[in-house]
């Protein structure tokens, strides 16, 4: 690493071990700060939110049906590194892999039997919190990570530039972006992710509880969840050891693999007719209203207001905060492809995924409490599935399928996090050093641990919406820097295409 490489990472470094020691040193204190800033935040900002989120998509629709479509990342002969189906395995994987087992079954009932608007438990709320379910999880998310991708994509595969989210902002900062004003974007960045990340390891070690006090009747406690992610460690720094061609690879592969075999599953052994019948009504309904939700406030009410923003700009934070860490992945993996192409994938495959799983899995649950009367909504979030697997044939073999799938995408999460991690703090290299991507996995897991200590669930979410609000800045303008670098390059090829007329032009008429 130069200079430069080196105090971004002694920096973020150093910040990070900071917050750790104050989280076991002061666990209380950290939390009531963080509890202040989280509510100045919510109730300052959540019409920020809720306007950005909606930009990214439809900023991200008008790059693809634009001109700049059919520019491709990389040079013109740029071939894919990966073919489609594994292309589409690794997003999905790095994206939101364990957040779709945590919240698979709980999301929607709960928005079920607690709605933002009107009474619960009803068969209207079971459209309104399929439908709510979809917008967290659908278009605008996979926006937000389809607009910072392809401007790392672009910056790193057209320009030559280092996979850094400073790097994105050079068509605005030129050369400013190589000292204090990059580097502050790029430690911004790193906590935006280390936070995201630690949000998802922290679900994915609560859930593999819950399953295995199902499964072998471990209790389920925070000691507990501490030694599953101590093994969970181990695992994921022997995958980032083996390099992004092989562990990661070959871990999402095995991630489609189990979660294919269990959605089908599900469907399956599950009331299929309602599902079905309960996918065709939430797409309408979402087609319907997707745009309205996404700029739902409740001004008026104050409970309709704390709602939103408990769910819907929770999630914009959440996935604003992952940005860097699903968007920089997304980018390495995705060279060889137009923009229309990534864009349109990013968009709608994951999108459609997570409306069919939400609605197999929350279809599963709401059908239970609606139709047959099981209390599956008086569940905890991380047990609610385990609970609707007791009432299903084979139970117990679609609880061990679940607590391997979530074992294998807490480990390509965090491979992928420190991945990551170790590219925004070493200038952007492809192939960070091992010893790097060990140390981000160690202060990764430490600092999971404090968050979960010192609030559990809700100190995993301040830490998210605190740390994404300086990052969603960087990301407006990033999207001003991708136009103006397209744009650029289009006047340099419209240039060239009208000499290389001109040129045969001279040459037919002399001839």
């Amino acid at each position: 690493m130069d200079k430069s490489d080196r105090s971004v990472f002694i920096v973020s470094v150093g910040i990070a071990i900071l917050f750790v020691i104050i989280g076991v040193l002061i666990p209380n204190q950290l939390a009531a700060a963080m509890n202040v800033a989280q509510g100045f935040i919510l109730e300052s900002f959540g019409w920020f939110y809720q306007l950005v989120a909606t930009f990214f998509l439809l900023f991200a629709i008008f790059i693809a049906f634009s001109k700049y479509g059919r520019i491709k990342l990389g040079h013109a002969d740029a071939k894919p590194e990966f073919n489609r189906p594994t292309w589409f395995a690794m997003l999905f994987s790095a994206g939101m892999g364990i957040g779709l087992l945590f919240y698979g079954v709980s999301e929607p009932v709960s928005h079920f039997a607690t709605p933002p608007t009107g009474d619960g438990s009803t068969e209207q709320s079971a459209i309104v919190g399929m439908r709510y379910t979809w917008l967290h999880w659908g278009l605008h998310a996979w926006a937000i990570y389809a607009v910072v991708a392809l401007a790392l994509a672009y910056q790193k595969f057209n320009k030559g530039a280092p996979g850094l989210m400073s790097a994105t902002l050079y068509p605005v900062l030129g050369e400013k972006v190589k000292g204090p004003i990059g580097h502050t974007i790029d430690v911004v960045a790193v906590f935006a992710t280390l936070f995201g990340v630690a949000a998802s390891l922290g679900l994915g070690s609560q859930q593999i509880n819950a399953g295995l006090e199902y499964l072998i009747g471990i209790p389920n406690n925070f000691m507990v969840q501490m030694i599953i992610m101590g093994i969970i460690t181990v695992l994921f720094i022997i995958s980032a050891n083996t390099g992004i061609s092989k562990g990661i690879k070959y871990l999402s592969n095995a991630n489609m693999s189990i979660a294919i075999l269990l959605f089908f599953a599900m469907l399956i052994l599950g009331p299929t007719l309602f599902l079905l019948n309960m996918f065709t009504t939430s797409l309408g309904s979402y087609a319907q209203n997707v745009l309205l939700m996404g700029l739902r406030i409740s001004p008026f009410d104050a409970n309709e207001a704390a709602w939103t923003q408990g769910w819907t700009i929770f999630y914009w934070a959440w996935w604003i905060s992952w940005t860097p860490f699903v968007g920089m992945f997304i980018a390495r993996v995705s060279k060889g492809r137009t923009v229309r192409e990534f864009i349109i994938a990013v968009l709608l495959v994951p999108t459609l995924v997570c409306s069919l799983w939400f609605t197999v899995f929350g279809g599963t649950g709401i059908y239970m409490e609606l139709i047959q009367g099981f209390n599956v909504s008086g569940q905890g979030l991380e047990t609610a599935l385990f609970y609707v697997f007791q009432q299903l044939p084979f139970g117990i073999v679609l609880s061990i399928l679940t607590v391997a799938l979530i074992t294998t995408f807490f480990v390509t999460s965090a491979d992928s996090a420190t991945f990551v991690l170790g590219m925004q703090t070493t200038g952007g290299k492809l192939n960070p050093p091992n010893r790097v991507k060990i140390t981000w996995g160690i202060i990764l897991v430490a600092a999971t641990a404090v968050l979960m200590a010192s609030g559990g669930l809700a100190g995993l979410q301040t830490a998210i919406i605190v740390s994404a609000l300086p990052l969603t800045f960087v990301v407006l303008v990033m999207c001003y820097g991708l136009v103006r670098s397209l744009n650029q390059d289009l006047r340099v090829e419209s240039k060239s295409s009208i000499a290389k007329k001109e040129h045969k032009q001279t040459i037919k008429s002399v001839s």
